[in-house]
This record gives C-alpha cells, structure tokens and sequence, in this order.
C-alpha cells in the first residue's frame, strides 16, 4: 500500500493529522495540478500555485465527514476545491471591478464584433458546469475529472468505473456544449 493510500485510509477512519500529512506527500503533484489551472487564468492572477494549494487543503480539512474513495478520488476532490476557490476569487474581484475606473462602456456594435475571448472566465465556466450537471450529471463530471483533476481519458474511467470509450463521447459532448454556452454569454 503506498503512502498516499495509508493516509487516505487514515483520514477515513478520523485520523486529523492524516490530511496534513497527505497534503504534505502530493504537494508537488497538487502544485502542478493549480499550475495549470491558473495557466488557464488571466496573466495578472493574484494566486499563485502554492496559495491555491493551501487554500484548497483548509476547505479539504473543513470537509470532516468526507471520507475519500481512494486516490482518484482525493486529486478529484482537490481539483473540485480549487476550481471552487478560482470561482469565488473571480467572483470577488469581479464584484469589485463593478463600477471601478477600469470599467470601460462599448458601443454595442463594437462589442457584437468582438471576437470571444477563450481565456477561461471561471464564474462563466462554472455556471455552465452547472447548467450541464442539471441536464447531465454524469458529463459534468467528466469535465471536473478531466478539465479541473488532469485526469486522462483512462484515469476518468477508471474513476467513474465506465468504458473509455463513453468518457470520450461524453467528453466530446460536455466541450461542445459547454463551448456553446459560453459562447452564447
């Protein structure tokens, strides 16, 4: 059993320090796991992959009476908290933008002839996750697992235990549609 399973172990039976040392084991992978979230951000982020860890690990610690299902399980549930943790900071700094000086009003026109800017917009991003997890629970799954958890194709199945071949039409299916509501935004 590798030490990542003994400490998962450990925190399902109610050991407090288990997360702690957990965290400690995967830093670097979790590290690597914001890193790339945050690529998909603005430039000027005020999160750094570190932050964005930490952060995740005090609303992991919060999260008591989760208990893990196993490795997979636990990077999709880091995943999750930091994809949260990107939501709520975009949703903050959005709501102070409102009104700021750097608020700039667009004829309409212009603004139709834009083109979309396909940097990620997390707020956008996750209503449309959530409009998808109304209509199909289990493609907006595939997309926290794939999208926010880095899993590949045979990770994801092997997680939601489906055949590879449904993560791949279901994740052709999510990013077509996702790609559809935020255009439409």
């Amino acid at each position: 059993m590798s030490d990542v399973t003994a400490l998962i172990d450990r925190w399902n039976r109610g050991d407090p320090e288990a997360l702690r040392e957990l965290i400690g084991v995967v830093h670097g992978e979790l590290r690597r796991l914001a890193g790339s979230l945050l690529q998909r951000e603005r430039s000027n982020h005020t999160l750094q992959p570190t932050e964005l860890v930490h952060e995740a690990y005090l609303r992991l610690s919060g999260l008591r009476q989760m208990s893990f299902e196993g490795r997979r399980h636990f990077y999709g549930a880091a995943a999750e908290a930091m994809r949260r943790i990107l939501v709520d900071h975009a949703r903050q700094r959005n709501a102070e933008k409102r009104g700021g000086s750097d608020v700039q009003k667009v004829p309409l026109d212009v603004a139709l002839n834009r083109p979309i800017d396909l940097r990620v917009d997390f707020v956008r991003l996750d209503d449309a996750l959530m409009e998808l997890a109304a209509v199909a629970p289990d493609k907006a799954k595939i997309v926290e697992l794939r999208y926010f958890g880095g899993l590949s194709i045979q990770e994801t199945a092997d997680v939601l235990d489906v055949a590879p071949a449904t993560v791949k039409r279901h994740w052709t299916f999510a990013r077509a549609w996702l790609y559809r509501a935020l255009s439409a935004s």
